[in-house]
């Protein structure tokens, strides 16, 4: 991992209100510093199973309603890693892939992978069978823990554990089922490879601008940076509802570490639907919800049913994240539900949770702002087309360092380098000021990704699509606003001269080859795509034609 800066020396050189300081053009958190283990051989499990706490019941299947204490949880971690090192045969720096939807076995199969020192990544339920074939072609995987509906997508040769016991016939490639393996009573030996904090402990993939996706790689010092700045927030204890894909960093590092070290509860839901997270609001006298920002806008279209159907007075937070939350949905949020509070946060995948986050009731008041730096970063305002840092309350692209910026991408040294300076600088990709007061406001993207629900979608990826239809000349995706849905990806097609080639003919061909939250949903039709002289699309320009009528 790139090194991180002792701001120590400048802390007289920073201005207290906004954390800036002059002599090196950067932002410094006014949050507690964090502190990290010493121990250089510490895995990111072992770290999150050292944590005193006083909870009791760490995860509910809300479907079923089958809990899981912290205690059993520690137990079917060693005996799924036990069994996984002695009868499969999974070693330090081996891949294995997760591909299910939110269980109560994620956590179990996660913690236990990472503890043998081998790499969890995980892979979006809804991807097609050729575009989990791509990454399990780039990320290599020994092994594969799925359901049996799920084990269908995935190619001959990959070894199988199930993640729930579902009585069917022996398949090919099935060899194990996770609650068998937290049945096997350990056999005593507990030689494993050691396990270095440097070491990869998970690589999520996340979705380019330019190609395919790449696989971040984060270590367990990353790992443990994240956990430990969760340690210090005072909204992290209660009932969670969890209603975020666990195959994303929000879902997969909050649900599966976060809440398992401080000793929260989490009510896991396999699948989104609001009236069965009401119920379970209801039923766990749940306190908060950890939602994206098309459920909290579903929350305000639907409050007036939900709110004679359910008791929702035990529920005090909703934290969001995954994409940016306007101050119109904010506004009508609180409205419709005062007594809840609505804290927000900004990372990515890249940045492991670093970023910033609100997790003050006065902070949350602030419209508009993702809150101040998170205890664990620096940032930077760069000017994106000069280089030059710039100061409070100018927007430029944002940079951040420190501890859980991830270690780059997976066999992907150019597009490392171009994301991660020298000097382990991030760079985000997206426009933001810090304000006089040290908070973060995001406004806009520099990135071309669309976010279709919180989901990432790359135009590049549409395009190469697109274009090979034969009616197509060329084409160009831009995110279309959308009130629900935040964005929706909406292609300019240039047919081919005396071409009938229809709106709903282009959707169709796009929809039988990706998930369907990169659907196209809207065409337009236009004689040539604008570009630059180099060849560049030049997408704000048909933003601003689509956009134009609205």
């Amino acid at each position: 991992m790139k090194g991180f800066t002792d701001p120590s020396p400048l802390r007289s050189l920073t201005d207290s209100r906004s954390g800036f300081c002059k002599a090196n053009s950067t932002f410094y958190t006014k949050r507690n510093p964090l502190g990290l283990p010493p121990n250089p051989s510490l895995d990111v499990t072992t770290f999150i199973s050292s944590q005193p706490h006083r909870g009791t019941t760490a995860f509910i299947d809300a479907a079923t309603g089958h809990s899981l204490s912290f205690s059993d949880l520690w137990r079917a971690v060693d005996r799924v890693a036990e069994c996984l090192h002695h009868d499969v045969g999974i070693r330090r720096g081996d891949v294995v892939l997760i591909l299910s939807p939110n269980s109560i076995y994620i956590p179990i199969v996660c913690l236990s992978v990472m503890s043998l020192g081998a790499v969890v990544t995980t892979a979006n339920t809804l991807n097609t069978s050729g575009e989990i074939s791509r990454q399990i072609a780039d990320s290599n995987p020994t092994l594969a823990f799925t359901t049996v509906q799920l084990a269908t997508k995935l190619p001959a040769g990959i070894s199988i554990v199930l993640t729930e016991d579902e009585r069917v016939e022996p398949t090919r490639g099935i060899v194990g089922v996770v609650c068998e393996m937290m049945k096997k009573e350990p056999r005593g030996e507990r030689v494993r490879d050691r396990v270095h904090q440097d070491d990869t402990a998970v690589m999520l993939y996340s979705s380019g601008t330019t190609g395919p996706s790449k696989g971040v790689i984060s270590s367990h010092k990353n790992l443990t940076a994240y956990v430990a700045r969760m340690l210090t927030e005072k909204s992290m204890h209660g009932t969670f509802i969890c209603t975020v894909p666990m195959f994303h960093t929000y879902g997969l590092l909050t649900f599966a570490m976060a809440t398992v070290a401080i000793g929260s509860t989490v009510v896991i839901l396999p699948r989104f639907e609001l009236n069965d997270m009401m119920a379970a609001v209801e039923k766990y006298r749940a306190t908060t919800l950890t939602l994206v920002p098309p459920v909290l806008v579903a929350m305000v279209n639907e409050a007036d049913s939900m709110k004679a159907k359910y008791d929702l007075s035990s529920l005090k937070t909703v934290r969001c994240g995954g994409a940016p939350l306007s101050k119109e949905a904010t506004e009508g949020f609180l409205e419709k539900y005062p007594t809840v509070h609505i804290f927000q946060a900004y990372a990515l995948t890249e940045s492991n949770g670093g970023g910033a986050f609100i997790d003050t009731v006065e902070d949350s008041r602030r419209f508009g702002t993702s809150g101040p730096l998170t205890c664990d970063v620096e940032a930077r305002i760069v000017d994106p087309d000069t280089g030059r840092f710039l100061g409070i309350n100018q927007t430029g692209e944002l940079w951040l360092k420190g501890p859980t910026i991830a270690k780059g991408y997976f066999k992907n040294e150019e597009a490392t380098n171009e994301t991660i300076n020298s000097e382990g600088w991030l760079k985000t990709g997206d426009l933001c000021f810090i304000d006089e007061d040290g908070f973060v406001f995001v406004v806009d993207r520099l990135k071309e990704l669309i976010k279709y629900k919180g989901y990432q979608v790359p135009p590049a990826e549409l395009e190469a699509l697109l274009i090979t239809h034969p009616d197509i000349l060329d084409a160009a995706v831009i995110p279309f606003p959308d009130k629900e849905a935040g964005q929706y990806p909406m292609a300019y097609v240039t047919r081919k001269v005396e071409s009938i080639l229809s709106e709903k003919q282009v959707i169709e061909f796009i929809s039988k080859q990706v998930a369907p939250y990169k659907k196209i949903r809207k065409v337009a039709f236009i004689n040539s795509i604008p570009k630059t002289a180099s060849g560049k699309t030049l997408r704000k320009d048909l933003i601003k034609l689509a956009t134009s009528k609205l």
